[in-house]
């Protein structure tokens, strides 16, 4: 038909615009499926934010949602006139005269990207298009994703349809209000009024020209001119702003000049509500699967994926609540030992005098106030030693007050914290996760992203180490002084520990008395024996991924490491010295409950059955032998109802009582606790108060009580497993009962863990059962 025509340069223009709008009908009907969804005039009409992601436990209960919850649409009225001058003047300045797509713009910014000066020819409408629509996600691809050069013209066409469309359907002002209202601003603000409010704390109609200069600025890239973390990038392209209102006669000269000299003026005193679903949990699900779903291009928030978790809500339970009546506890201990006293303290326990000075300086607001009352101190503390109005934690719920940023610094450095986490090694399946004690208050995750000195609980790898390279539990050594001679970063250095209680019994005990009583000096001579290079590798064998420094003194602790790393580890032991992977998530469905991928246990093995097993039977030495620092156990009683119930462990302080742990083990599950304020500066002062065994230890016995009393939980008490091949090793060696009453201690340098207690004599299988009293 083209024939007809016979001028040849008008021929080929019709041909050519013949095959444009089949390539367009091609890809508003996605023709076989090669281009992807296109929205339609239904979806234009109503259009759709994005949908919600859910997570559930293992047991199907809703644990949370994933949304963008820190948005406030607003009116068009409500929309300061200098936010939408500034938005046009820099995005689209021809706006007002096109219908969606602006070709001439498009034209001259493909001649200026060719002469080496990008820029984007996409409208204001096109943007709205690719926010609102998700033009470029996975359900508006097709089979030409795989194309690179082409599936990019694809993209732009559909937004150039769906801009149109857009166009035809609503007016400049309401284009420009959606478009307000779904942008994102950055640090979790999307919409102009949580942004106007997060960092000016200004509703959008109240901004001037400079604020909402600033504002736009960021659209060009919020993270690269983030005013919080770049306050230079963000001013230096807010003045670009400004010039460009200038340049369209948006502004004056004047008002130009007067605004691009003033400072960000940044107020971040907004406090927003958008906690709401929030939990530790939920941060840890985004985290673990945050690889998976970059690799799969989902987003989290907006992709209406159902999660499904390995976390039992009725153990989750049990745990949240052991927490918050041992953590109760804890806490009044705390102010009753310090009174008024300010506990941040140094190695020597004296005060820390500029303790909250450095702690004002670190937060982002004193950089602001630095360069706002240019280094005047004076002014500076008087900021925050201004009364305010707020809301802060408190155990018996949240507690409206009037208090200085100083006092609340105060107040806060002061409260105790706590990470669990439990697993159950046969499956891998995280079955609690508790973060801390509140998440609104404090989101910072004290199972992963927390790491601190483990204390004695880092001794069994050094035990381990010995039995799987010829040692039996029943070798012994004799509690002496030790001084060891080593090379710390080519310099020579002696290492000479003293016991936690700083005696020295001179008596001779198996490995196993040894590791359950925690012996310092016992493992340093063991430490000593088998390398500390080789205790590093056994310890990154398990499971433990943090840099360890390969020092004498790693087997006592000294090294910084997660509770995550450390439950990991110990699984190890009880899982036939198989080292596993946790399994946090075990499905993904999409909104309509397909299945987009299924999680399964990776294992590998690193240890041998027998010192797997073997290693069981020492962590038993804590409740069975002589001194052992579990035996504060026996104060609770559901755990014993059954007699034959076997329970390990080990306890743990760091130097000065900073942190305290304790790992426990039952014949399903290894269970880790760390308990310690957020600053190292602030511990308790004492043993008897501070100790792993009076911090950690007894949020495990409430815990295991509650699982214990309910026929539901699906865990029981009863014996360790059976040796799971032929022991080769003597392990058979009761240790002697002892007139004297035991002290036993587990720390770095100070006394800790101590237990009365008159030891049992060890057997083959021992049964536990509650020591006898001299």
């Amino acid at each position: 038909m083209f024939k007809r025509i016979n001028n040849i340069y008008l021929r080929s223009f019709v041909i050519f615009i013949y095959f444009v709008i089949i390539f367009f009908c091609a890809i508003e009907l996605n023709f076989l499926w090669l281009f992807g969804y296109s929205p339609d005039m239904q979806d234009i009409k109503t259009p759709t934010m994005s949908v919600a992601s859910e997570v559930y436990s293992a047991d199907g209960k809703l644990l949370g949602r994933y949304y963008k919850e820190n948005r406030s649409p607003v009116e068009f009225k409500d929309i300061s006139p200098n936010l939408i001058n500034a938005l046009v003047a820099t995005e689209d300045a021809r706006f007002y005269k096109h219908h969606g797509v602006d070709f001439f713009s498009f034209f001259t910014s493909v001649v200026s990207t060719a002469k080496g000066d990008k820029r984007g020819g996409s409208t204001i409408t096109q943007q709205l298009a690719k926010n609102l629509f998700q033009t470029r996600k996975r359900k508006s691809q097709g089979f030409i994703k795989h194309i690179p050069v082409f599936r990019t013209i694809v993209y732009k066409c559909k937004e150039w349809l769906t801009a149109f469309k857009i166009e035809h359907l609503y007016t400049k002002q309401q284009i420009l209000t959606m478009y307000f209202n779904t942008v994102p601003f950055g640090n979790n603000s999307f919409g102009i009024k949580t942004a106007t409010l997060k960092y000016f704390n200004k509703n959008p109609n109240q901004v001037n020209p400079a604020q909402a200069a600033m504002l736009i600025g960021m659209l060009k890239g919020t993270s690269v001119y983030n005013p919080i973390r770049y306050p230079q990038r963000a001013l230096e392209r807010r003045n670009t702003v400004l010039g460009q209102m200038q340049k369209y006669n948006y502004i004056t000269k004047a008002i130009y000049d007067e605004n691009s000299h003033l400072p960000l003026n940044l107020d971040l005193s907004y406090v927003e509500n958008d906690s709401q679903g929030d939990s530790y949990i939920r941060h840890a699900v985004e985290k673990w699967l945050d690889k998976w779903l970059k690799a799969n291009d989902y987003d989290l928030y907006e992709d209406g994926l159902k999660i499904y978790t390995t976390i039992d809500s009725r153990l989750q339970q049990f745990a949240e609540e052991a927490v918050n009546e041992k953590m109760r506890m804890l806490q009044r201990r705390f102010y009753s030992i310090w009174g008024k006293k300010a506990p941040w303290r140094d190695s020597k326990g004296v005060e820390i005098k500029d303790f909250i000075l450095k702690a004002e300086q670190k937060l982002p607001i004193y950089d602001l106030l630095d360069k706002k009352y240019k280094g005047d101190t004076v002014q500076i503390q008087a900021y925050f030693k201004k009364p305010k109005k707020m809301t802060v934690f408190a155990w018996g719920g949240d507690r409206d007050t009037t208090l200085s940023s100083a006092d609340s610094l105060k107040y806060y450095a002061k409260i105790l914290n706590t990470g669990m986490m439990t697993i159950e090694p046969s499956t891998g399946k995280i079955k609690v996760w508790v973060g801390g004690i509140d998440y609104k208050h404090f989101n910072f995750d004290h199972v992963n992203q927390s790491k601190r000195q483990a204390g004695s609980t880092f001794k069994p790898f050094a035990y381990l180490t010995a039995l799987d390279n010829g040692y039996t539990p029943c070798d012994k050594f004799t509690d002496k002084p030790v001084s060891i001679s080593y090379m710390d970063n080519g310099k020579p250095d002696v290492w000479a520990p003293n016991n936690a209680d700083f005696h020295f019994s001179y008596r001779e005990m198996s490995l196993r008395w040894a590791m359950g009583k925690s012996v310092n000096s016992i493992t340093a001579q063991l430490t000593e024996k088998v390398g500390w290079d080789k205790v590093v590798e056994y310890a990154h064998k398990c499971g433990i991924e943090s840099p360890l420094k390969s020092v004498p003194s790693v087997s006592l602790g000294s090294n910084d490491v997660s509770v995550y790393e450390m439950v990991r580890a110990y699984s190890t032991f009880l899982n036939r010295g198989n080292k596993i992977d946790p399994l946090l998530v075990t499905k993904i469905t999409d909104n309509n409950g397909g299945l987009l991928e299924e999680f399964t246990l990776k294992t590998e093995k690193v240890l041998s059955e027998e010192t797997a097993w073997l290693m069981l039977y020492m962590f038993r030495g804590g409740m069975e032998e002589p001194g052992g620092t579990s035996q504060a156990l026996w104060e609770y009683p559901g755990l014993w109802k059954k007699a034959s119930n076997q329970i390990g462990g080990k306890t743990g302080t760091s130097s000065d009582y900073v942190d305290g742990w304790y790992m426990g083990i039952t014949k399903d599950l290894v269970t880790g606790i760390w308990v310690g304020a957020d600053d190292r500066s602030v511990h308790f002062n004492t043993s008897e108060s501070g100790e792993g065994s009076h911090t950690a230890l007894p949020i495990f016995g409430r815990f295991m009580e509650k699982v214990y009393a309910d026929p539901k939980s699906g865990y029981q008490p009863g014996s360790f497993p059976k040796p799971w091949s032929k022991i080769t090793k003597d392990y058979n060696c009761p240790s002697p009962h002892i007139s004297e009453d035991t002290t036993s201690a587990d720390t770095l340098s100070a006394p800790v863990d101590t237990t009365l207690a008159v030891p049992q004599p060890a057997t083959t299988e021992p049964t536990s059962a509650p020591p006898t009293t001299n």
